[in-house]
C-alpha cells in the first residue's frame, strides 16, 4: 500500500490515500487505527466505489445518489448495524440511533428545543466559556499550546452549562472522562462488524467500557430527577426544554431513560464535534496568516473589545466562511454508514439488502469533480454560502435526519473563533503538524500545537 504525504507547503494536512487493495485483514487494521486510511484514492475522482470484505460495501460520492439515500429512500437506508452497535450502549435508543416511528416522535418533541430563539438565548453561555478560554490561553502567551485540549475544555463547558445549568449533582468532569474512555475502548470497528457476525454476539472491546457508561448514565439520571423535583431556573436550559417537550401529534413526553439518552447524545455529539471544528479552524488560520489577519480584523471591528453573542453573527460573515471551509476539509463525522434494507440501484450498480452503503463525507468534500482545487483552504468559496449541489456539502448530514444541533454548533463555533482571533495570533509550531485520524470522529492526532501571542 502506498500513500501520499500528509504535509505539503501548499495545502493543509490531509489523510493518506490508499492506492492498492487492502484485503480484509489490512482493512480491519487500517479501520481500527484510522478509518480515513481505508478511503481509496480513486474515490476522490469516481462517483462510486464498491467491494467486499466479508460484507458487500459501496462508497458513494455522487450527490444524486446521496440524495436518494439520505432523503428520497431514507427509510430503506437506516444507520448501519456497526454504528448502532458502537453507540447504543452509551446513548441508548435516542434520536441518533432510533429508527422509524420511535425516531419521528422524539424528533418532533425535541425540535422546538433547537429553535432559533432558544439557541440565540444560549449565546451568553457560549460567550462566558470563550472568555474563560481567553483567560487560560493568556497565561500561555508566547508558548506553544495544544488548542485541541483547550477547545475540548471550552466546548464541554458550554454543553454542560446549557444542558445541566446550575446542577450541583452533575459531575461534568466524570461524564467527560467516561465519554473519552468509552470512545477509546468501544469506538473502534470490530472484525465481527466487518464480516457480518450477528448483532447479538458481544463485541469484546465494548464490554470493557460498561462501567464508565453505567457511571455516566447514573450521573445524568440523578440530575434529571433533581430537576423534576426543583423545577426550571430563570433561563431554561436544554434539560428544562426537553422536560417540557411534547410530541405535538401524540402528546407523548420523554421519560427519564429517554431524556437521559438524548441528553447524553447532545453531550457526546455537541462538545467534541464543535471542539474539533474549532481546533481545525485555528490550525487552518495559522496555516494561512493572511486569512487569519482578515478574520481577526473582522472580529475586532464587530466585537469592539466586548464579548461575542448572537447579535454579532451577521457581522462575522468571513469567520462563518472559515467555519464552513473547515467543515468541508475536516468534517467531524467523516463517514456516514447505512445498511440497505431493500434492493435498489445507485450510480447504475445493484444494491442488495444487507449491503453497507457508506457516504465518505471526507472524500465527498474533496472530490475533484465537485470542488475546484479541493485540498486547498479557500474560505471565499463559501462567500454567500455553498453554491454547488446541496448534496456535495453535508457536514451535518442531510434529509430528515440532518443533525438537529447544527445551528447550535455553528453559532458556538463562530462566536468562540471570533473571540479568540480578536485577542490572539496563532502560529504553526514547526515539525508538529496535526495528522487527521478518524475513529468515531475526525481528530487531529497528537493535538493541534500552535504558538499564541496577544494582538
Amino acid at each position: 500500500m502506498s500513500k501520499t504525504s500528509l504535509i505539503s507547503p501548499d495545502v493543509p494536512v490531509h489523510a493518506p490515500l490508499v492506492t492498492q487493495p487492502l484485503g480484509i485483514w489490512g482493512s480491519l487494521k487500517a479501520a481500527r487505527s484510522n478509518l480515513l486510511s481505508i478511503l481509496p484514492a480513486i474515490a476522490f475522482r469516481q462517483p462510486m466505489v464498491s467491494g467486499k470484505t466479508g460484507l458487500r460495501w459501496h462508497m458513494i460520492m455522487d450527490p444524486s445518489a446521496i440524495r436518494r439515500v439520505l432523503l428520497e429512500k431514507v427509510e430503506d437506508y437506516p444507520k448501519s448495524s456497526a454504528t448502532k452497535n458502537i453507540l447504543r450502549p452509551a446513548i441508548g435508543n435516542s434520536l441518533f440511533i432510533a429508527e422509524g416511528a420511535h425516531w419521528r416522535w422524539q424528533r418532533r418533541a425535541a425540535a422546538p428545543v433547537f429553535s432559533h430563539r432558544n439557541i440565540a438565548a444560549l449565546s451568553p453561555i457560549m460567550a462566558a466559556a470563550a472568555r474563560r478560554s481567553v483567560e487560560r490561553i493568556a497565561r500561555s502567551e508566547g508558548r506553544a499550546v495544544d488548542v485541541m485540549d483547550e477547545m475540548v475544555r471550552t466546548t464541554f463547558d458550554v454543553i454542560s452549562d446549557v444542558t445541566f445549568s446550575g446542577e450541583n449533582v452533575f459531575d461534568s468532569g466524570a461524564v467527560h472522562r467516561a465519554i473519552d474512555a468509552y470512545i477509546s475502548e468501544a469506538g473502534k470497528i470490530s472484525l465481527f462488524d466487518m464480516i457480518g457476525v450477528p448483532d447479538w454476539v458481544p463485541r469484546p472491546g465494548r464490554m470493557f467500557a460498561e462501567n464508565g457508561v453505567a457511571q455516566m448514565k447514573s450521573i445524568a439520571d440523578d440530575a434529571i430527577e433533581v430537576r423534576r423535583r426543583d423545577g426550571a431556573g430563570d433561563i431554561p436550559d436544554l434539560l428544562d426544554l426537553l422536560l417540557a417537550g411534547v410530541d405535538p401529534e401524540t402528546g407523548r413526553k420523554m421519560d427519564t431513560p429517554e431524556l437521559r439518552d438524548n441528553l447524553l447524545t447532545f453531550i457526546v455529539a455537541g462538545h467534541e464535534t464543535t471542539a474539533l471544528t474549532l481546533s481545525w479552524a485555528l490550525y487552518l488560520c495559522a496555516f494561512d496568516p493572511a486569512v487569519q489577519d482578515r478574520a481577526a480584523a473582522e472580529a475586532r471591528t464587530a466585537l469592539n473589545g466586548g464579548d461575542a453573542d448572537a447579535s454579532h453573527l451577521d457581522s462575522l460573515p468571513f469567520i462563518r466562511q472559515i467555519i464552513d471551509e473547515t467543515l468541508r476539509l475536516y468534517p467531524p463525522a467523516g463517514i456516514l454508514s447505512r445498511t440497505a434494507q431493500k434492493p435498489d440501484e445507485l450510480c447504475g450498480r445493484e444494491i442488495r439488502p444487507g449491503d453497507t452503503v457508506m457516504i465518505p463525507i471526507y472524500t465527498l468534500h474533496r472530490h475533484y469533480d465537485l470542488w475546484e482545487d479541493p485540498n486547498a483552504f479557500r474560505p471565499d468559496r463559501f462567500n454567500g454560502g455553498h453554491k454547488g449541489d446541496r448534496y456535495a456539502y453535508i457536514p451535518f448530514g442531510d434529509g430528515p435526519r440532518i443533525c438537529i444541533g447544527a445551528s447550535f454548533a455553528i453559532q458556538e463555533a463562530v462566536l468562540v473563533l471570533a473571540t479568540l482571533l480578536s485577542r490572539f495570533r496563532f502560529d504553526l509550531v514547526p515539525g508538529r503538524a496535526p495528522e487527521p485520524v478518524m475513529i468515531l470522529t475526525l481528530r487531529p492526532q497528537n493535538g493541534v500545537w500552535l504558538t499564541v501571542t496577544p494582538r
